[in-house]
């Protein structure tokens, strides 16, 4: 007998299930919830997500919306790539399946047999994109951060990843051995001059691909978390019209750099020229939404990856 086609609008209900089930941790009843379906048909979709081989340790089929808007946003936004994965209607802080598909684009780079310069950013997202990394040796490459590893009390910077993620890939790399936001300009000037520090400056403004995390600017945003700016400063720059940031670098609502003394004390690199640099955002959640709409008006990335709630954001602001 022969086999059963399943339609493509089962496999696409199919896909979220076992997205949510596999990728995001939800039960079947917070699925049945969340598709507003009964708990028997949840458990069937899972079954049908394992049984057509869509769950891997990755979802392995695009569910159609996510094509459809990641389509809409590279053409509105004239990027050279958009990914979209679904939004976890139950998790709003977490970076749960952006990880996932970052992880999945970085691998693609670093299969190339071509030799390439890798810029990474930090924090919380790209850790966790880290975390999902495969092994592999990649001596071909090289591995550049663009902000510095160290936290303002002298210590390692949690949420810097050149040194996991060289070691994961086994690359060289060449980490940034400052602080992401110094005291002065006159500091950040100094210490960006260093002999061991202006190479791998000049590396990471030729890099191939970066990828970066996109920051919301509020107060207990991580630039603030993390101890780079206290609460005055903050209130300050929202008083100018911070609205995010990459690597440190403050931009407003349309995208523009602050002109403001804070963007003159970040001693991270400067994002790298779009012209010859695919830069991919990555960033989820409504906190960030704003932030991730003013990098793409500001034309600091020219590739997202993002869930859907953000895209549908981007889609219908004008």
């Amino acid at each position: 007998m022969a086999r059963k086609t399943v339609s493509d609008s089962r496999l696409d209900d199919a896909a979220r299930a076992g997205w949510l089930y596999y990728v995001a941790g939800r039960t079947q009843d917070e699925i049945a919830a969340a598709m507003n379906i009964s708990r028997q048909s949840a458990q069937r979709l899972v079954s049908l997500a394992v049984a057509e081989k869509l769950v891997k340790v990755r979802i392995d089929h695009p569910i159609a919306v996510c094509l459809e808007l990641a389509e809409a946003v590279k053409t509105k936004f004239r990027l050279k790539q958009v990914e979209i994965v679904p939004t976890d209607p139950g998790s709003e802080a977490t970076t749960t399946g952006i990880a996932q598909a970052g992880a999945g684009e970085l691998e693609q780079w670093l299969k190339k047999p071509e030799p390439l310069t890798i810029a990474m950013g930090t924090g919380r997202t790209l850790r966790a994109v880290i975390d999902q990394l495969s092994p592999m040796d990649c001596p071909q490459h090289r591995i550049v951060s663009l902000t510095g590893n160290i936290s303002p009390d002298g210590s390692a910077a949690y949420f810097n990843v050149i040194f996991s993620m060289a070691d994961a890939v086994k690359a060289p790399h060449f980490p940034m051995p400052l602080p992401v936001i110094v005291s002065s300009r006159q500091e950040r000037d100094l210490m960006r001059s260093q002999p061991l520090v202006a190479p791998t400056i000049e590396l990471g403004r030729r890099a191939d691909v970066a990828f970066v995390g996109i920051g919301e600017m509020a107060m207990g945003a991580p630039l603030m978390q993390d101890g780079f700016l206290k609460a005055p400063e903050m209130d300050e720059l929202l008083k100018a019209g911070a609205t995010g940031e990459i690597c440190g670098w403050v931009f407003d609502a349309k995208g523009r750099l602050l002109d403001h003394p804070v963007n003159e004390r970040v001693a991270s690199i400067e994002i790298p020229s779009r012209a010859h640099c695919t830069v991919i955002g990555m960033a989820r959640g409504r906190r960030k939404h704003a932030a991730i709409r003013a990098a793409l008006a500001g034309a600091h990335i020219n590739a997202l990856i993002t869930d859907e709630a953000a895209a549908h954001f981007l889609l219908n602001d004008e």
